[in-house]
């Protein structure tokens, strides 16, 4: 689907200093200052309009959550949702999920969130996929000991192709559903793309454990 671009979409972010970062590098080793505390950080990569992270953030008030787009005009849309709200455990940016490291410092995040990512279904494309081992190896710098990833997806074959990089590159699985919505023992916030789609097919679910050592 083709990316609708807001006018001035950064203008209007950078005017929320409640909640978005501006310079999110500078930040780096030190993402407690931005909240505040040095309460847990929990991160989710690509955040849609931002229903799913604004209520962990409520339901969770001593977690600390940030949110992040790629582009300026996606992330305007979970401001939008969130700017007449009180939620000091919550803050968005721009970042570029390929460059993480330049962003959060070995072992600063516990854990990270991956809803409904672009599948990127031709294989050419699949370095680009966010389970793959570039981004794994990633993943696994920035998240501390026993950090884990929390995936959902709509697309089988990006499912299983996440659950060969997981195991292939030394994570430990668990809680696997293939069928979320008929899983009443995994407790879930459902994002928008989610309350959508699930009524067209099943939501897989994984939970991906990083290995110490």
């Amino acid at each position: 689907m083709r990316l609708r671009k807001i006018k001035d979409a950064y203008i209007k972010l950078a005017a929320n200093d409640t909640y978005f970062i501006a310079a999110p590098q500078n930040y780096k080793g030190q993402w407690s200052k931005a909240f505040g505390n040095n309460n847990p950080l929990h991160l989710e990569i690509g955040c849609g309009k931002g229903k799913f992270i604004s209520e962990l953030a409520s339901l969770n008030p001593h977690i600390n959550y940030l949110a992040i787009e790629k582009y300026d005009s996606v992330l305007l849309r979970a401001l939008e949702r969130v700017s007449d709200k009180e939620l000091p455990n919550l803050r968005l940016a721009i970042i570029d999920a390929s460059r993480l490291r330049d962003y959060f410092a070995k072992e600063e995040v516990d854990l990270i969130y991956l809803n409904f990512s672009d599948p990127w279904p031709k294989n050419h494309h699949a370095k680009r996929r966010l389970t793959s081992e570039s981004f794994l190896n990633s993943y696994k710098d920035i998240l501390k000991a026993n950090g884990a990833i929390y995936q959902k997806t709509d697309n089988r074959h990006f499912f299983e192709y996440s659950l060969e990089t997981f195991n292939n590159n030394g994570w430990i699985l668990a809680n696997i559903s293939l069928d979320l919505n008929k899983d009443s023992e995994i407790f879930n916030i459902t994002t928008e793309f989610e309350e959508k789609w699930s009524k067209l097919g099943p939501i897989y679910r994984l939970e991906a454990r990083k290995k110490n050592g």
